[in-house]
């Protein structure tokens, strides 16, 4: 399982308020190109949002379904790569310096299909580098949008 560790200048309601705008994983997920819709109830369990990934010219379009919720605290998620498989994506927000900043913990792994059968420690290491780069968006997102 690759596991990533942030601190991000906001509190975790500014945190919990990008991870809530299904349109920012389009901005702040690598891979991610463009996300086409929503459901209506996003972002409680069961919901979706819709998204194309790929790199250059090779996409994919799929969705991603919201496992479990707790406003402010945690979103986990289901991310889906059809035909190569799905993963499950933890998001945690916890408050740090006096409630005036948030460590994210972002945690995936492989859940199903071809991706969980070929997950090893090469693609770990591969996924922890792009989460990083991810948390790094993230940062700069919720940030921006704060005023922090």
């Amino acid at each position: 399982m690759a596991r990533n560790d942030l601190i991000i200048r906001a509190r975790p309601s500014d945190v919990f308020a990008v991870l809530s705008d299904p349109d920012s994983y389009g901005e702040w997920v690598v891979g991610s190109k463009r996300i086409r819709d929503h459901d209506r109830r996003w972002p409680k369990p069961g919901s979706r949002f819709h998204h194309t990934v790929g790199v250059g010219p090779l996409t994919v379009k799929d969705n991603s379904k919201v496992l479990e919720l707790e406003r402010d605290k945690r979103l986990v998620l289901e991310a889906r790569v059809r035909p190569f498989g799905t993963a499950t994506v933890d998001l945690r927000l916890k408050p740090v310096r006096r409630g005036k900043a948030t460590k994210v913990t972002m945690r995936e792994e492989a859940r199903g299909g071809r991706l969980r059968r070929t997950w090893n420690p090469v693609f770990d290491a591969a996924t922890h580098a792009r989460n990083a780069v991810a948390l790094r968006r993230l940062k700069r997102m919720v940030e921006a949008r704060s005023g922090e």
